[in-house]
């Protein structure tokens, strides 16, 4: 009786999967209580339509299938179906568009004839079943679903392989038991009752193995690597709810897995193959595998009515039972398979949960109007999407990273074998990953984890710095801490988890949901996510709404260009990251192996499966009516993604080992030529300097259009598109950094920090940027941005003494010189310098330079046409601080902008009465550039140029060069352990001297010893052995240079005058420059308690006027200046770019001649007791330049230009006044700077010679390893030994420019007179006009004290024009008076 009923359930089942049985020897078996079915083959063609993924089986069979039915105790024990030994090989499907295309017609054929199986099914099985008045219907059928709900599946040895290019993945199950359980989750033969509508199924799977090995072109694998995951174990649990006893399918389902430990090991070899299966998952879930994506809908329309067309053609009631017994017995089994995965479950996932593969928010996934209609109107009759929860929990991760190499065994014959070594290792604890759905409109994914931190193990690239002898400290070893740990978090991580006994599960009360995106976000807040885990929380919301009231289904399919309907579906997809406080320490060991994974997962290149749409334009599509502007006016689809870091502390450490030159290049796409360096000896560098960063807030936002491409197209074919719209053509992104600080802390030999020393107080910062999508549809709108970006700094402040920027310099040296491991060696008195040991006062504290920018704002933005940038500084403070006296603090101002320096060209200002400087004042830089994109681009304006720039005063205190000349004493560390990296590795004794670290090869003594010369060494012999040292750095330079030196001086000069030519023959210039005004002190000036902070006009006013002796002060008031082009009006500095000019200039040369305009230049002096002189009174010119040119015809790739620059210059009169005590005053403070100077020169020259020596030591010489710490790093534009000869003066004899209006045209001659010939022609013609010079020189008469003698001297009506052609040069100079007057004061008179 039973048997009629139960066998053809069990029957279909094998039949439909299992190949060449005979179903009559099958009913026997089965009637007979036991089946052992051996060697079957499954049908591949059959589970690949049920999957319905992008795969195709190679082979698919059991051993033994073992079902065991007892038939006497049919309602109180379960069915078992045992499967012993159970293999699948998948591998990606070839020619996966032929096969959509054909989608329409193969599947509709498909669907046809397997509704016509199942719907005769059923019928027949009706017809064979006996009318047995014993057994009534209903009890029929609550046997059935007894027995279906209890049925225990037993899997023994599961083998799953994935093969694709040279990648083999095998999965290995030893054992999978599905068995049902009690409300405890205990073993039990449970059925749905009216008061419990609860089933609770639990699966075991022991000893889970992964192993990831690479296959060769013959598909064997040569060397097995290091399994992925090793015999792990975890636990499954289901819960299915029901509405009502009749329900056919469960209206909650919730499928969770806890592991309790997570073991995983990824060696160097199978990082590039795990990167690729991670793509393969994420192209998966998008759907963008080749055209999968694309005929993905049709498949998927085809497969639902597969499933749900057979329903209505069933007859009789218990046909309709057994259809559905049917298909949720497969969700039951399949779910066993695949329980955490929400997109490999088979049909009836498909229909109950389209959303999870099917449509998501991949592009193009829209499905036809017509299918999905009738598709609704079906499951609205018979079925309601459920809501489906899916979860994973892990206890405790553990990820480890290792570098594998080849041994050969002892014996020759032997193969070899892969030894690995572990080098980094990642723990996590307390991870969720959770799931929720609920058919189309609703997906949530929330991943999170309470804490994990990163560790280096072993040795790196030969550096054995982790080995088990070193003795390290575990907090040395690890690199990076996020988040807490689960003893003090608790078990947070699995809240109303299925593993929770708080849950409501656990409690016998119906779990809510929440399925609403507003309640959604208010629930799941950044804080509520942090407050769970810790260490990271991820939400990612998928939601589509119906804003017409009408099922989600009914989707507008934009690409098809159908109006109706548009609008109807409302979707947004929000992404949230929140990263909880971390702490990341980056040294060698740390960098080198983060650079060497790098390098190891760019090792192998696989094809991406997704192709890229080429780029080309359809001009054929209708414009969008009325109808459908207003509709994308409503609503636009974006992707949402948001990114928040908490409390994050970078510490970056000098380098204690360097080889980032095997790593780089790598990682830069070039080739690695340079040999790998032997095992070497590690000893720790202590105490170690570092710099320290800390945030207190990242905060970065995205959005972008969710259907780019036909979002673009519908608002480019529009004639005057809405700004709304235009702002969601593109992709926008904003970065946002609170509390950003920086500091220099040191690492001692017990593993813990020094007190910071702050160089970077808390500032913050904005960035915004977009980027327009598809431009290519945007070709003929030249209006339209491409990408737009703004930065704004509210305020910065840098604050550094000239011992801490020298450790800056060593630890960014340790870096960028790269050569294996340096004798890098810390200065104790540097050290100790820079970090004061708390409770002890220094006996010399250094000064303090302290510079701020304030309000800066920048913005750039690109069209198809120009590019431009626009911006303002607001203003820049530099002072410095320096010990004073009672231990006070001085306050020393340097550099302030913007100041009022309009008067201060006349010495009237010290007597009048001075307002203060005012927080309203304009900003100090306001400038705008606009460049066309293609040079030659007939139709389009030249460069536009306007900048506005107010008054800077400048203090050149003396306490500027104590802060330059600051020099460590040459003491080394005590506890310092370091070795040279040699061609046999050994380690230096810790008391080992200076010069023994240089290694000894064939180079004299008397060089090692210039490396200790010390600050005021400047003996003959020493300074001979620095020249001697010239040589051996020639190579190294020559190497360095070998492309510069290839080109004449003539020739760079002639290249440099064409690039400059083109950047202003059609530059329209408006630039306007405020007073600069020096101030040269003999001695300090701090600031006065009662002056405004940093106001250095005031500053000296307070001084001059203050009762103690003012030091001799020299003032340069620099010219205002204003150069503007021809035809230009004047505009406002600041425009909204892109602008559009007046008179744009089309034509090279028509923006010139350029007008000059400079006012008010003078200098005189400050001497004590009020005392002013003048030295050179105020005065101006005006000048006009005009340049021509014209193409040359040369034989040569390269055209060049012929010039004719013309130079007219009107000076004011000039009278320059002298006296002894201004003489006194300049001599003073040239002798200043020049000792300065030479102190500076002389340190660079002794540094850089060190560095030399200590270069020839290295494993390369192209790479010198420079002894950067402790010493002076050398000056760029010092750094030739014979610098004080005068090879690297040049950069002073142009900027002497500034003082004297003729020194213009010694430069000006000396560029153009030595290019000539035919290659490109410069004729010069250049003319000064001045009307008068007057010289007053004043000195003590010396034969009567108390009188005055004035020499006077007189030139008026001066005149000088040169004249520079191809053939000749002419000078011509002309006076038209001179006289000199001698003058004697009478006494108590004037002169």
């Amino acid at each position: 009786m039973l048997e009629s009923y139960v066998t053809p359930i069990l029957m279909s089942y094998v039949n439909r999967y299992i190949k060449n049985l005979k179903p009559s020897d099958l009913q026997l078996s089965l009637w007979g209580g036991d089946v052992v079915l051996s060697k079957l083959e499954l049908k591949l063609d059959v589970l690949e339509q049920e999957l319905k993924l992008p795969f195709t089986f190679l082979s698919g069979h059991i051993h033994e299938l073992r079902i065991h039915v007892p038939w006497t105790k049919l309602g109180s024990e379960p069915v078992v179906i045992t499967i012993n030994t159970m293999e699948c090989i998948l591998k990606l499907k070839d020619g996966l568009q032929d096969d959509h295309e054909s989608c329409g017609s193969s599947s509709t054929n498909r669907s046809a004839t397997e509704n016509t199986k199942s719907s005769v099914k059923p019928r027949r099985i009706q017809q064979a079943t006996p009318t047995d008045p014993d057994l009534p219907p209903g009890y029929v059928q609550s046997l059935i679903r007894r027995v279906v709900n209890n049925v225990n599946i037993v899997i023994n040895n599961l083998i799953l392989k994935y093969v694709e290019d040279d990648i083999v993945l095998s999965v290995n199950i030893t054992s999978a038991e599905c068995y049902t359980v009690d409300e405890f989750w205990d073993r039990a033969f449970m059925d749905i009752s009216a008061t419990d509508l609860v089933l609770r199924k639990v699966i075991n799977f022991s000893d889970c193995t992964v192993c990831l090995d690479k296959r060769n072109a013959s598909g064997k694998i040569e060397f097995y690597q290091d399994p992925l995951l090793y015999k792990c174990s975890f636990r499954t649990r289901l819960h299915f709810t029901y509405d009502n006893l009749n329900s056919k399918m469960p209206s909650v389902i919730k499928i969770h897995t806890l592991v309790e430990s997570l073991k995983l090991s990824i060696t160097d070899q199978q990082l590039p193959m795990f990167i690729r299966i991670m793509q393969l998952g994420v192209a998966l879930y998008y759907g963008e595998i080749g055209s999968f994506k694309d005929g993905e809908t049709e498949d998927l329309n085809c497969h639902t009515k597969d499933i749900l067309g057979s329903i209505p053609g069933s007859e009789g009631e218990t046909g309709r039972d057994i259809q559905y017994l049917n298909q949720y017995k497969a969700q039951e089994f399949y779910a066993q398979q695949d329980d955490e995965q929400s997109q490999g479950w088979v049909s009836w996932a498909w229909s109950f949960v389209p959303a999870i593969v099917s449509y998501d928010d991949g592009e193009d996934d829209y499905l036809g109007n017509e299918t999905i209609s009738t598709l609704h109107q079906q499951k609205s009759q018979t079925l309601k999407d459920p809501i489906v929860s899916v979860g994973f929990y892990c206890t405790k991760a553990t990820v480890t990273f290792k570098l594998t190499e080849m041994q050969a065994e002892s014996s020759y014959y032997s193969p070899q074998k892969v030894k690995s070594k572990e080098v980094i290792c990642w723990e996590q604890e307390g991870t969720t990953v959770e799931a929720l759905m609920m058919g189309e409109p609703f997906f949530d994914c929330q991943i999170g984890f309470v804490g994990c931190r990163a560790m280096c193990l072993k040795g790196i690239m030969g550096v054995k710095d982790f080995e088990e002898n070193m003795n390290r400290y575990e907090a040395e070893a690890c690199f990076f801490i996020c988040g807490e740990n689960l003893s003090t978090k608790g078990l947070t991580y699995l809240t109303n988890s299925l593993f929770d006994y708080r849950s409501p599960e656990n409690n016998g009360i119906r779990a809510e949901f929440i399925l609403n995106a507003a309640h959604h976000k208010e629930t799941y807040t950044e804080i509520a996510g942090m407050q769970r885990f810790g260490a990271f929380y991820m939400d990612y919301l998928y939601t589509m709404e119906s804003s017409s009231g009408k099922a989600p289904g009914n989707q507008h399919d934009l690409s098809s260009g159908k109006s109706e309907d548009v609008g109807n579906i409302q979707e947004k997809s929000t992404k949230s990251l929140v990263v909880g406080p971390l702490d990341l320490r980056l040294d060698s060991s740390a960098v080198h192996r983060i650079l060497k994974m790098i390098v190891c997962a760019l090792e192998h290149e696989y094809e991406p499966y997704s192709k890229i749409k080429p780029d080309f334009v359809d001009e054929n599509t209708a414009i969008p009516n009325a109808e459908e502007v207003a509709s994308l006016e409503e609503y636009i689809p974006t992707r949402l993604t948001c990114v928040t870091i908490l409390k994050c502390t970078v510490t970056v450490f000098m380098a204690e080992f360097n080889l980032l030159d095997h790593l780089l290049p790598v990682i830069m796409g070039e080739k690695n030529s340079s040999n790998f360096m032997n095992a070497t000896n590690f000893q720790p560098l202590r105490p170690l300097p570092s710099i320290q960063i800390l945030v207190d807030k990242i905060n970065l936002e995205h959005s972008m259009p969710m259907y780019a491409e036909q979002l673009v197209h519908a608002v480019s074919s529009l004639s005057q598109p809405s700004d709304n719209l235009l702002h969601n053509c593109y992709a926008h992104c904003y970065l946002k950094i609170f509390g950003f600080q920086a500091g220099l802390t040191s690492l001692d030999c017990k593993g813990t920090y020094c007190l910071p020393v702050p160089l970077i107080p808390s500032f913050s910062i904005a960035i915004y940027g977009k980027l327009l999508k598809l431009p290519m549809y945007w070709s003929k709108r030249t209006q339209v941005p491409l990408n737009e970006c703004i930065f704004e700094l509210p305020n910065l402040t840098i604050q550094a003494t000239r011992a801490q920027t020298l450790l800056l310099q060593a630890i960014y040296q340790s870096w960028s010189h790269t050569g294996g491991i340096g004798s890098s060696v810390v200065n104790e008195t540097l050290m100790t310098d820079i970090f004061q040991i708390s409770g002890v006062k220094s006996k010399n504290p250094l000064p303090t330079l302290e510079g701020s920018i304030q309000n800066v704002e920048l913005k750039y933005c690109s069209t198809s046409l120009v590019k431009c940038a626009s911006g303002t500084v607001g203003s820049i403070k530099i002072c410095a601080k320096a010990p004073g006296e009672n231990g006070k603090e001085k306050l020393i101002p340097l550099i302030q902008g913007p100041s009022d320096t309009k008067d201060l060209h006349s010495r009237k200002w010290l007597n009048e009465s001075r307002k203060p400087e005012s927080l309203l004042a304009p900003d100090l830089i306001a400038f705008t550039v606009q460049i066309p994109q293609s040079v030659d681009y007939c139709h389009n304006s030249g460069a536009v140029l306007l900048a506005n720039v107010q008054g800077i005063a400048a203090s050149i205190d003396p306490v500027l060069y104590t802060w330059l000349i600051y020099q460590p004493q040459k003491r080394c560390s005590r506890h310092i352990q370091q070795q040279a990296m040699g061609a046999v590795p050994h380690v230096m004794p810790v008391t080992r001297k200076k010069e023994d670290e240089v290694s000894v090869g064939s180079m004299p003594l008397a060089k090692q010893q210039s490396n200790q010369a010390s600050e005021y060494a400047s003996s003959p012999v020493k300074t001979k052995t620095v020249t001697e040292s010239r040589p051996l750095s020639v190579p190294v330079k020559a190497m360095m240079s070998t492309n510069e030196t290839c080109k004449s001086p003539e020739e760079r000069m002639k290249e440099f005058i064409g690039i400059v030519w083109n950047a202003v023959k059609r530059l329209t210039l408006q630039l306007e420059v405020q007073s600069c005004c020096v101030f040269i002190p003999n001695d300090s000036l701090p600031s006065p308690s009662t002056i405004v902070s940093g106001d250095i006009p005031g500053t000296v006013r307070s001084w001059y006027h203050g009762q103690t002796n003012m030091p001799g002060t020299l003032v340069l008031c620099l010219p205002q200046i204003k150069i503007i082009s021809a035809g230009h009006k004047y505009m406002e500095p600041l425009q909204e770019i892109p602008f559009v000019i007046l008179r744009p200039i089309l034509e090279e040369g028509n923006a010139f001649p350029w007008t000059i305009s400079l006012y008010h230049f003078s200098i005189y002096t400050l001497l004590g007791h009020q005392i002013t002189f003048g030295l050179v009174q105020p005065m101006g010119c005006t000048s006009t330049l005009a340049v021509t040119s014209q193409k040359l015809l040369s034989v040569g790739p390269e055209s060049r230009h012929s010039f004719v620059v013309c130079l007219h210059v009107d000076l004011e009169s000039l009278e320059i006044k002298c006296s002894n005590s201004q003489v006194q005053l300049l001599y003073e403070l040239t002798d200043i700077m020049n000792k300065v100077w030479n102190k500076i020169q002389k340190k660079g020259i002794l540094n850089q010679s060190s560095s030399y020596l200590e270069s020839v030591t290295g494993p390369v010489p192209s790479s010198p390893i420079r002894s950067s710490v402790g010493t002076v790093p050398p000056d760029t534009s010092t750094c030739s030994p014979s610098a004080d000869i005068g090879t690297t003066t040049e950069g002073d004899s142009v900027q002497a420019g500034d003082d004297s209006p003729f020194s213009d045209s010694v430069t000006l001659e000396q560029t153009t007179s030595s290019i000539g010939g035919s290659s490109g022609r410069v004729s010069l013609w250049m003319q000064w006009v001045l009307p008068k010079i007057t010289i007053k020189l004043f000195a003590p008469d010396p034969g009567h004290k108390g009188r005055e003698v004035c020499v006077v001297s007189e030139l008026e009506d001066l005149s000088a024009s040169v004249d520079v052609q191809d053939v000749y040069t002419k000078v011509k100079c002309k006076i038209e008076s001179f006289n000199i007057d001698h003058y004697r004061s009478r006494q108590l008179q004037n002169f």
